[in-house]
């Protein structure tokens, strides 16, 4: 739902630049979401995220995919001399191979909610969460790309939108953000039944990172994740929301646009904003509940959020 005042308009303070030290302003300028909305297209900004955030880590998060050790075997000529483990050797005086249960590289898939409620960007506001969330997945998919492992995308709404099946080229990054330039939130949100279709797909235990504002009945939200968890992936769900949302500073007889089939109401927010602000927290600590309860990684991202702060905050764990 979109809101605007039906009076004059008051929109609150925007907020101030972060503090960020001399040396670093030019890599926090990148990174700032309302120096970034200034950007035309999706390419460029994801290429300022990603080079900001590069240039500003003391160290990489990235360790490339460690394939999971199984057993070992003894050492048969022809070999590759690189899995051999001469501590073995060191005590046994005889040569083993380590032997691993899989060889290819780390898979990642991207799932992106297009549906219209993510259209949503508040009074001041840089970017809607549609695009503060493409933001974000194409600068994680490039950083997936550049570290050699395989980043696929499905975007979804009331069902499975566009499908791209994973690979590790920059060539196939190129595809990935053609797909969400070109897409445009318009439908309603049904995660319960999209998620089942996307967990259907993917036939190899994964990393998905999930990105979505969830403005849907969070049990169907979890009855879709409890899929995911049956296939053994390793989901994080990134909940992307407008501070608008999230704080209700309407000032003033204010007319709210209906979003994904709901009606237009005005309404004096000083008489809803205690029963929102209620029924919002509670929504919040169910959808992270839940989701924690399944053994997932949950984060809630705002729109003025810093993306170095957001990248950190998705890989950290």
């Amino acid at each position: 739902m979109t809101a605007e005042p039906a009076g004059s308009p008051q929109q609150p303070n925007a907020g101030k630049q972060p503090d960020v030290d001399e040396g670093t302003t030019r890599i926090a300028e990148r990174l700032d979401p309302r120096i970034l909305a200034r950007l035309k297209g999706l390419r460029v900004r994801a290429h300022r995220i990603v080079e900001g955030y590069v240039a500003g880590l003391h160290r990489s998060p990235f360790r490339g995919f460690s394939i999971e050790f199984a057993e070992h075997r003894e050492y048969v000529p022809g070999d590759d001399l690189r899995y051999v483990d001469w501590k073995v050797y060191g005590r046994t005086d005889k040569y083993y191979v380590k032997q691993y249960e899989d060889e290819t590289n780390l898979v990642c898939y991207l799932l992106l909610d297009v549906s219209e409620s993510m259209r949503y960007q508040g009074p001041g506001a840089p970017l809607s969460k549609f695009e503060y969330a493409q933001c974000l997945a194409a600068a994680l998919g490039y950083l997936v790309v550049m570290q050699r492992d395989a980043v696929g995308l499905a975007t979804f709404d009331n069902q499975l939108r566009q499908w791209l099946r994973p690979a590790g080229n920059p060539a196939h990054h190129q595809q990935l953000m053609s797909i969400m330039e070109s897409t445009r939130p318009v439908a309603k949100t049904a995660m319960d039944q999209t998620l089942h279709a996307i967990a259907e797909r993917l036939t190899k235990r994964s990393l998905v990172y999930i990105f979505s504002d969830c403005l849907d009945d969070p049990d169907a939200l979890l009855r879709g994740l409890k899929h995911f968890r049956h296939r053994r992936h390793e989901v994080t769900l990134l909940q992307i929301l407008d501070p608008y949302e999230l704080e209700f500073p309407f000032r003033g007889t204010t007319l709210f646009r209906g979003l994904e089939q709901f009606p237009d109401l005005v309404a004096d927010p000083s008489s809803l904003r205690a029963a929102y602000l209620e029924e919002l927290q509670h929504f919040l600590r169910v959808v992270r509940s839940g989701t924690v309860e399944l053994g997932m990684a949950y984060r809630l991202l705002r729109t003025d959020q810093p993306f170095d702060r957001a990248l950190t905050t998705i890989l950290h764990h």
